[in-house]
């Protein structure tokens, strides 16, 4: 699977907009240029995994929600995941998941 870098940026803009930031503002607290920032946003120039965690970390959101459009405290976390997983799975694969899953779910330790 190919990364999109176009949805990294976007979803990335609008952690800065939602915080509060102007790009000029977060290329100051990453000492980038405001058209690189520009550039990350619009998909244009790839970020690396350091740069990534260091913009989550000034926007105040996870990796997990700017790669996937899903936050790790998000009750729907992994929700599509799993169904991805069932769907290639047998039926009887399936039972076995669901029993595995139910006796995990139900484990008071």
């Amino acid at each position: 699977m190919a990364v999109d870098y176009s949805i990294i940026g976007s979803r990335l803009k609008q952690a800065r907009i939602k915080a509060g930031l102007t790009q000029q503002e977060l290329a100051e607290k990453t000492n980038l240029s405001i058209a690189f920032i520009s550039r990350i946003e619009r998909g244009s120039s790839h970020i690396n995994l350091k740069r990534l965690s260091e913009f989550c970390s000034i926007l105040d959101v996870s990796e997990g929600y700017i790669l996937n459009g899903v936050a790790d405290s998000d009750e729907n976390y992994l929700y599509n995941e799993f169904n991805d997983i069932l769907k290639k799975c047998s039926p009887e694969k399936q039972k076995l998941i669901y029993k595995i899953s139910k006796m995990i779910a139900e484990d008071d330790n």
